[in-house]
C-alpha cells in the first residue's frame, strides 16, 4: 500500500484544531474527506503536530496510505480541489517508504509566533498576528529567552490539560527579532508540550513590556508550577512553519 507525505498550509481560524473532534470541523477531517471524495477510500491522515484551534500552518506535514499508486502532482491537485472551500492547501506530495511516519519520524519542529507591536488595530494581519499595544523591549526579551534554551522541566509553560507523560523537553532555539512593528519569535525543538510555545511567548511579552524581568522568567521556569506562568499568547499568532526529517 503506497504511502505519501503531504506538506500542508492552512488558516487555523475556522477549525477546532488539527485533530478530529466531536465539537467542530478539524483540518484532519477536511483532508480525510477530500481523500475519500477523490479515491473512494476511507483513510487516516496522520499529522506531525496536533495544532490547537486557531493555530495556522505554513509547513505542516502529514502522511496517508492509499490502495493504489498516484502521481504526486495528480494527488495534490485532486486533494486541493476537494478541500475547497476550506482554507487548506496541499503544497507538495511525495511518495515515501512504508516506515515513514509524519509524527514519529520527525527530527525537529519549527514554530513561528508573530506579534505586531503598535497601537493601531490590525487590518491585513487581523487574525494572523497578535497586536500588542505596549512598547516592547526586544533586547530584554532576547536576553530572558536564553534561560529557556536547553533541557528543562517546562511544567510552568505546560497547559494544565497537557497529556504528555513528562514535562521534560529540550528547547533548541528561541530567537526574537524585530522588523519595524513586526516582532517574530522563532522556536525549535524535537517536540513541545501542549501550549508550550504560546505560554513562553506570553511570558516573554511580559518581560518586553517591563512587567517581568529576566530573573522573574528564570524563576518561573525553575518553580515548575503552572500558576507561575505569565499570560498565554493567543492562538492566532502561532504558525507551524516546518518539520525536519
Amino acid at each position: 500500500m503506497p504511502r505519501y507525505k503531504l506538506t500542508l498550509e492552512y488558516d487555523g481560524a475556522p477549525f477546532v484544531g488539527w485533530q478530529r473532534q466531536d465539537n467542530g470541523l478539524s483540518v484532519q477531517q477536511v483532508l480525510e474527506e477530500a481523500a475519500f471524495a477523490m479515491t473512494g477510500e476511507t483513510r487516516v491522515v496522520a499529522g506531525a503536530g496536533r495544532t490547537d484551534a486557531g493555530v495556522h500552518a505554513t509547513g505542516q506535514v502529514a502522511h496517508i496510505d492509499l490502495e493504489r499508486g498516484w502521481a504526486p502532482f495528480r494527488l495534490s491537485e485532486g486533494l486541493n480541489a476537494h478541500c475547497v472551500p476550506h482554507p487548506v492547501a496541499v503544497l507538495a506530495v511525495e511518495p515515501v517508504a512504508d516506515d515513514f511516519d509524519a509524527r514519529h519520524s520527525a527530527r525537529a519542529r519549527h514554530y513561528v509566533y508573530r506579534v505586531v507591536n503598535r497601537r493601531a488595530p490590525l487590518a491585513l494581519d487581523r487574525g494572523r498576528a497578535w497586536r500588542v499595544k505596549a512598547s516592547l523591549d526586544v533586547e530584554a526579551m532576547r536576553a530572558a529567552a536564553r534561560a529557556l534554551i536547553g533541557r528543562h522541566d517546562f511544567t510552568t509553560f505546560r497547559d494544565a490539560q497537557c497529556q504528555a507523560k513528562s514535562p521534560i523537553r529540550t528547547l533548541d532555539r528561541l530567537d526574537v527579532a524585530r522588523d519595524g512593528d513586526a516582532i517574530t519569535f522563532a522556536v525549535s525543538a524535537l517536540s513541545f508540550l501542549h501550549r508550550q510555545v504560546r505560554s513562553m511567548v506570553g511570558s516573554l511579552i511580559d518581560v518586553g513590556a517591563g512587567r517581568w524581568t529576566a530573573a522573574d522568567l528564570a524563576a518561573a521556569l525553575a518553580a515548575a508550577e503552572r500558576s507561575r506562568c505569565g499570560q498565554v499568547a493567543p492562538a492566532h499568532g502561532l504558525y507551524l512553519a516546518r518539520v525536519d526529517y
